[in-house]
């Protein structure tokens, strides 16, 4: 594709590109806002299955290539034109179509939850097949066959929503009593948020309703150091609550949120954009298309992995900031395993760690934004949060190129070589400097998301404490 894009001007990759970016944003907008309204109580759930598939086509589209079997590498944007245009006009009837928003009944919200189950095991099943399968060598007909397959489990979802209402038939019928209780992290029921505000009034009446404990506080507060000043200064008291984008951008919360997100899942993405260029440095250029398949369906993985809180919440029960800091945790490590080693192992585990890494935060990012800052207003507040990845992708994308070049001019006549007219680096020198500043600014959105997390943890576990008394 690389090869098919040199054809083209300037102007015409930067047109494309543009419209590209606004589809991808346009698209994802829209499915938030869907499972947002759709799916009140299993809203993480839902997130994560659309985020997840997302980052599994690159490896399907790997697979439909080589069950064309076509040696031009424009086929690539031949599919990227195709192929969303035709699901697009797919889902737009059942979406025009879709019945008026009413208030769901347990019964409906719980037969939800075992949709969802179904739809997280087959998604399960996708990736593993995509994962094992794309890096086997192939003829063309064993590949028409692998694509057949994949689309068959594509497709078989469409299909559960009928096998759970004649599950819900035998049930009824047989006095079945098997239960499977929704998402824990049900924040957006407005007489939830209502009900939490009231016992929140109570629990403040409570602690501060004399003036005894009011001087304890406040003597608590005198003696606080900086730390606590830092964490406890403007936090959030509600979760749920809705926050206008010029309140947002007051908030710190939001700011430290910005500042995780950007300098963890954004310089995943950046990553990614250069696995190509990294792969042919480092003499992995034959093992690009298995590196890309790699990071794909290991984004798909963390995608998945991002509704694990909400089926772990009956036993373990963890706030999800800190979900996100633990899921920036691979990140620096693999940037500095990039640095230190060079081989091809190392290539692909630290692939791996920063595919898991990332796809983990784009998929959780959208319910921690609906969570902090309100349902009804995550559209216009997500894509706020996300004006860090057109700007990261910039920023660390010059720091990248910079590096490179200033490769290509101190080795030359030894680690370079001219290909197609252009000057080309090689040897683990051109990114290794790269992999040590992408995993320094990584552990400053680490320590950024610890601190978010410090921060709004009195906000969740207060919300779980009141949603357990009112059960």
């Amino acid at each position: 594709m690389i090869a098919s894009l040199m054809h083209c001007s300037v102007l015409q990759v930067f047109l494309l590109c543009l419209l590209a970016g606004c589809s991808i944003c346009w698209f994802n907008t829209v499915c938030f806002v869907l499972c947002i309204k759709n799916f009140p109580t299993n809203r993480a759930l839902a997130l994560s299955l659309t985020i997840s598939f997302n980052g599994v086509s690159p490896a399907l589209y790997t697979l439909l290539a080589k069950a064309i079997s076509s040696k031009d590498d424009s086929l690539y944007l031949v599919l990227n034109s195709v192929v969303p245009l035709v699901t697009s006009f797919a889902a737009l009837i059942p979406i025009l179509r879709q019945p008026p928003l009413e208030p769901r009944s347990t019964e409906a919200n719980r037969r939800d939850s075992i949709i969802f189950l179904f739809l997280n095991i087959l998604a399960v099943l996708t990736g593993l097949y995509l994962l094992l399968l794309n890096s086997i060598p192939t003829t063309v007909y064993v590949a028409r066959l692998l694509f057949s397959g994949a689309i068959i489990l594509l497709v078989l979802p469409l299909g559960i929503p009928g096998i759970v209402f004649a599950r819900e038939w035998a049930r009824r019928t047989i006095h079945s009593s098997f239960r499977l209780s929704g998402s824990g992290f049900n924040l957006v029921e407005v007489d939830d948020l209502e009900l939490h505000k009231e016992l929140l009034g109570r629990e403040d009446y409570s602690v501060n309703g004399n003036g005894d404990t009011g001087h304890m506080v406040e003597g608590k507060k005198e003696k606080d150091g900086c730390c606590e000043k830092v964490i406890e200064k403007d936090q959030l008291t509600v979760l749920g609550e809705e926050h206008p984008a010029h309140l947002l951008v007051r908030r710190w919360d939001f700011w430290l949120y910005y500042v995780a997100y950007f300098c963890g899942g954004t310089i995943g993405l950046v990553y990614s954009n250069n696995l190509g260029q990294i792969a042919q440095s480092l003499g992995n250029n034959p093992k690009t298309t298995t590196l890309v398949t790699l990071y794909s369906s290991c984004s798909f993985f963390g995608r998945l992995l991002s509704a694990a809180p909400d089926f772990m919440r009956g036993k373990v029960y963890f706030a999800r900031t800190g979900w996100l800091a633990i899921a920036l945790l691979p990140t620096p490590v693999a940037f500095f395993l990039l640095a230190a080693a060079d081989s091809g192992i190392a290539l692909q585990i630290g692939t791996a760690l920063i595919g898991l890494s990332s796809g983990f935060i784009f998929s959780a990012a959208v319910s921690i934004t609906s969570e902090l800052f309100g349902p009804n207003s995550v559209g216009v507040n997500h894509n706020i949060l996300i004006t860090n990845i057109p700007v990261g992708s910039l920023l660390y994308g010059l720091l990248a190129a910079i590096v490179y070049d200033a490769n290509v001019g101190s080795s030359f006549g030894k680690l370079v070589f001219f290909k197609d007219g252009a000057l080309v680096c090689m040897g683990r020198q051109c990114y290794r400097e790269t992999f040590v500043l992408w995993g320094c600014i990584t552990m400053l959105g680490l320590a950024s998301s610890v601190l978010l997390y410090f921060r709004t943890r009195p906000a969740y576990e207060r919300f779980e404490r009141n949603r357990i008394m009112t059960q």
